[in-house]
């Protein structure tokens, strides 16, 4: 989709092509023509079926979707690992059942959906691995964000890695150094720290992962200081102690469903809902506050950077070539009988 406008504020503004000069030859077999010649009708069909259950039935969906593509690159690279169900024949234990993703993460049916159709058009070309690619960048198109070329050529994995999930995930309480260290081991810099938690622009969180701050952050038996006061009485009465934990909230209280720069404006008024968003800008002497200062003063900066990121982050030791296999079910590796689990949902921690 090279050359699309976004028409912000009466300005277009070129958010597409010319982020990808000089970057696609770093990432040795993805390319951004990929599926040109074997799959030209790809990412229209990702597209309308994101657009109508988006506008349709769930006006979360296209926060889960990045999410999924997140959860998956963080551990073992974008190899679909992720979308992989228990199978005994073929001795996988899925990711899905890790503290980070249970009741964490959702969406798999759609990317189920989504697969259908593409087997359908093109039978036996498209990685599960580069649909969640393409879902996550087009989920970020139809919710008002950039839209840029994705490196495509990705393959399937053949196993999950449960334990590494938990390791390499970031969580909502982990301190700010430790946010930097799970991202720095991927070779994500602070700038991509920021920009990718910027897709906390739109989204839900449940309040089991932020009501540790509501009453007693820390073991002090009182609220955490970094959250604006009436913001805080909203959200202790959304999230009452002994209440409901799985009660939703808005990532962001002023444009909940829209990819925009409100998150770092959120941030700079002390309503970064979750911790993890907050200590951004929080933390005395980080230098992830000239980040948020900057994505704040300019959402062309913003998309510009997150862009950037998302690239990096989707070509994280992707599998090419003849590694790995083109699966035929997204939530199975080829060749495996065991029946599949449509079960696995998730509450989706903090993108919903």
């Amino acid at each position: 989709m090279a050359g699309c406008l976004r028409i912000k504020g009466g300005g277009a503004v070129l958010l597409c092509a010319f982020l990808l000069v000089g970057i696609s030859a770093s990432y040795g077999q993805l390319s951004p023509t990929f599926y040109d010649e074997t799959c030209p009708p790809l990412r229209s069909i990702v597209r309308g079926i994101i657009a109508q259950v988006l506008f349709t039935t769930d006006p979360r969906i296209a926060a889960s979707l990045i999410r999924l593509h997140f959860h998956d690159c963080f551990v073992n690279g974008c190899d679909a690992s992720l979308l992989l169900d228990d199978s005994t024949s073929a001795s996988i234990v899925s990711e899905k059942g890790a503290l980070a993703n249970n009741n964490s993460v959702r969406g798999f049916d759609v990317i189920d959906d989504i697969k259908t159709a593409v087997e359908d058009a093109c039978p036996g070309v498209v990685s599960c691995a580069d649909i969640l690619t393409i879902a996550a960048t087009e989920s970020v198109y139809l919710s008002g964000g950039p839209c840029w070329t994705v490196l495509l050529g990705r393959r399937d994995s053949l196993t999950a890695n449960l334990t590494a999930v938990n390791d390499f995930i970031p969580r909502s309480i982990d301190p700010l150094d430790q946010l930097k260290n799970k991202f720095a081991v991927l070779g994500l810099n602070t700038s991509d720290l920021v920009a990718l938690s910027g897709a906390h622009t739109f989204g839900r969180a449940q309040c089991l992962f932020f009501r540790q701050r509501l009453f007693n952050f820390n073991g002090t038996g009182a609220p955490d200081p970094t959250l604006n006061t009436t913001y805080l009485a909203e959200l202790q009465q959304l999230c009452p102690e002994g209440g409901n934990t799985s009660v939703l909230a808005n990532l962001d209280p002023t444009t909940p469903n829209v990819f925009d720069n409100n998150y770092f404006s959120n941030l700079q008024a002390l309503k970064g809902l979750l911790q993890s968003d907050q200590i951004l800008f929080s933390s005395d002497g980080a230098d992830t506050v000239e980040f948020v200062n900057k994505f704040r003063a300019s959402q062309r900066a913003f998309f510009e950077s997150f862009v950037d990121s998302m690239i990096k982050m989707g070509n994280l030791s992707p599998l090419t070539g003849t590694d790995g296999e083109i699966r035929q079910n997204c939530r199975r590796i080829n060749g495996d009988s065991t029946p599949t689990n449509t079960n696995y949902y998730g509450g989706f921690v903090a993108t919903m």
